[in-house]
């Protein structure tokens, strides 16, 4: 079957239009018809022949194809069932020799069961505004970390990622994701570049595998303390801390352990003193101190 040409909204349009399928708003759905875009952020994958990469929301097939004709092995997961029909038809050859799989369905309920048969080199997609944090974050806390992750998403999901303490835009999802990644910025994407064009900048990140993870005792507990410290930001770590120890002595032992003060707020933390603070934790706890 011939793909529409990537590049043209209206050549997709017509293409959808004689194929009965409208863009779904509820999909998030938006294709990037920047060709020199696709092929600088797939750069960014950094992938070669036998590359294993799971894709989400291929929609028509614009990076999948610049995926494929790299050489990798790609697992794709679309919701879209129009969009699932036919790029099981463009990539057919692909099927038959075994580089393309196309798993039909939401990803937040299908990519578990996938990972249980393989978790692959790279992870990439042109993300929904409205699962990236979700995706991202259920994966780390899973376990499980990519080589590589290249995403596009929402402008402001990205600078979430990268913030700093002490900034607005630092949150637990600023801290999981720099514990587990190095992420940088690929490049920035203004609307123009989709069709249909969205009302907000886009931003392709970068999140390659820290060497040095987990940097801490318990990854488990340490995931469970940074969300209940942001949950409650405006109260004191102190106060934030008594649930995870048997008394306010051991707060405040593991406070003093870790180097800080008792009124101090997560919110200005940053990830290393933050892992600190959890590895103090789990020594109080385990040493029985009253």
């Amino acid at each position: 079957m011939t793909h529409p040409d990537y590049n043209s909204p209206s050549a997709l349009k017509e293409f959808l239009d004689q194929n009965g399928l409208a863009m779904q708003k509820k999909f998030g759905q938006n294709f990037l018809v920047n060709e020199q875009a696709r092929r600088a952020i797939v750069d960014g994958l950094d992938v070669h022949e036998g590359t294993t990469v799971w894709e989400v929301g291929p929609g028509l097939g614009a990076m999948t194809d610049e995926l494929l004709r790299r050489g990798v092995n790609l697992t794709a997961f679309e919701i879209d069932h129009g969009f699932a029909r036919l790029i099981s038809q463009f990539f057919e050859d692909y099927t038959e020799k075994g580089n393309f799989r196309l798993v039909e369905g939401d990803v937040l309920k299908n990519w578990q069961k996938v990972a249980e048969e393989n978790v692959p080199d790279r992870f990439f997609g042109n993300l929904p505004y409205n699962i990236a944090a979700t995706i991202i974050g259920d994966t780390i806390n899973a376990g499980i970390r990519f080589e590589k992750c290249v995403f596009t998403i929402q402008k402001e999901v990205g600078q979430r990622m990268v913030a700093k303490a002490g900034t607005d835009d630092y949150s637990s999802f600023s801290v999981l994701c720099q514990w587990a990644y190095d992420v940088k910025t690929v490049l920035d994407l203004a609307g123009g570049n989709f069709w249909p064009k969205p009302n907000v900048v886009s931003r392709a990140v970068l999140m390659t595998k820290k060497t040095d993870f987990p940097r801490c005792k318990n990854p488990q507990a340490f995931m469970k303390l940074i969300r209940a410290l942001f949950a409650s930001r405006r109260k004191t770590v102190r106060n934030n801390l008594l649930p995870f120890v048997q008394s306010g002595e051991q707060a405040d032992a593991a406070l003093e352990m870790a180097g800080i003060a008792a009124t101090e707020r997560a919110e200005n933390l940053s990830v290393e003193r933050l892992l600190a603070l959890s590895d103090a934790v789990e020594s109080v706890i385990l040493s029985g101190k009253k």
